[in-house]
């Protein structure tokens, strides 16, 4: 439960305040009512664990908070029933407190889309649109079984983005951790080896000891320059709008991952805009909706810009072509749906196709990247090994049997 801090007014007509626990603010004025209380106004007290309650609920308690609700309704089940019935079975406590409150907001007088809406830490404004237009046109069923479909699409494409990022983070790691032991303990015992030939050591030689002396010597400050950069580009991105602007867009021009990355983000944005359009939600709603699950300015930019194009009279396809940051087949496929009035199909393909290229995009990745680290790897231990063993070599050779 949240604490709330309230002014109330009891029954001979004096002010009291105080604070209270309640699910939400229906429960609050119910709980004061039980006391001989009337609510004139309240505030949540939040608390620094309360700032993450709501995040302790996973995607796939939302699909099954989905499917329920999906099956029940369609069967003719109240939505009152059908959360209470959720509340009394499900597993997971916090989802059980928060259904347990939507189930008290609506028989309060609330309707599904605003019992939801006082838990944005649970159900996000996409989710809460969806639900508004499912009830405004009668479809609440199908949306939810879309919003359903779509969880899961996002935890498989959640899962896509975690592999393009994290397996390469995790081998260039590894291979500049065993370089800098190379570096650090290796080198510098072959140094005093090489040391005492008294022979002129060849170039590459003098560039192995320079290297491995400047790390020995300056580790510290290399170790803390790394980290100050590590803390300062995530405060300069976020205090400064224009340069996280080129940021993002600098990681859609990346070699080999910004393709990946830019298809990634597409999908997640044609998706959700075919199912608010499929649920009745305008075209440039749609757009504002898809700004906010883009999670890259430089795409969200170009669909405010094609927002604003539309809103002028402008086609749909020209607005997003004239942005130049949507590959020509989306360009292409928003044409057909345009022309055929089945835009809601034509973006559904754009999905379907971009999915499908994105697994294999992750796929061929991996496949490449191992190959790419061992050569890096590989090529500097041979400098080490060219560079150590070559002036070895040379004093064989001058030796007289």
């Amino acid at each position: 439960m949240e604490s709330w801090r309230y002014k109330a007014v009891d029954q001979r007509g004096r002010t009291v305040r105080g604070r209270i626990e309640a699910l939400n603010p229906a429960d609050l004025e119910v709980r004061l009512g039980r006391g001989g209380l009337d609510l004139i106004s309240h505030g949540q007290v939040r608390a620094a664990h309360s700032l993450f309650a709501d995040r302790g609920i996973r995607t796939v308690e939302l699909i099954t908070l989905c499917f329920h609700l999906e099956q029940l309704i369609r069967a003719g089940v109240p939505i009152v029933e059908a959360l209470a019935d959720l509340r009394d079975t499900v597993d997971h406590r916090r989802l059980r407190q928060v259904t347990a409150a939507m189930v008290e907001s609506i028989e309060g007088g609330k309707n599904l889309s605003q019992a939801m809406s006082d838990f944005p830490g649970v159900f996000d404004s996409v989710f809460v649109s969806l639900v508004r237009a499912g009830e405004q046109s009668g479809r609440l069923p199908e949306v939810m079984r879309k919003i359903m479909e779509n969880l899961k699409w996002q935890d498989e494409q959640a899962a896509y983005t975690r592999k393009l990022l994290l397996y390469p983070a995790i081998v260039a790691s590894v291979v500049t951790g065993a370089l800098l032991f190379l570096m650090l303990q290796v080198v510098p015992q072959l140094v005093s080896f090489l040391g005492n030939m008294g022979e002129a050591l060849p170039l590459q030689t003098r560039a192995l000891i320079a290297t491995s002396g400047f790390l020995a010597a300056h580790w510290l400050w290399l170790l803390l320059l790394v980290l100050g950069l590590l803390a300062a580009v995530p405060l300069t991105l976020k205090f400064r709008p224009e340069a996280a602007h080129h940021f993002d867009s600098w990681k859609l021009r990346l070699p080999l991952v910004g393709p990946v990355l830019r298809k990634i983000i597409i999908t997640r944005i044609c998706s959700v805009f075919a199912i608010m359009y499929t649920s009745g939600i305008t075209v440039l709603e749609c757009l504002r909706t898809g700004e906010e699950v883009a999670g890259n300015l430089a795409i969200r930019r170009a669909l405010r810009e094609a927002g604003r194009r539309i809103a002028d009279g402008g086609g749909i396809s020209a607005s997003f072509a004239a942005t130049g940051l949507f590959p020509p087949l989306v360009i292409r496929m928003l044409r057909v749906g345009e022309n055929t009035g089945a835009l809601d199909e034509a973006l559904d393909n754009v999905t379907y196709f971009f999915t499908r290229d994105v697994r294999d995009s992750v796929i061929r990745l991996q496949t490449l990247i191992m190959p790419v680290l061992t050569v890096v790897l590989g090529l500097v231990v041979l400098w080490i090994m060219s560079a150590v063993l070559g002036p070895v070599y040379d004093l064989f050779t001058r030796i007289e049997i």
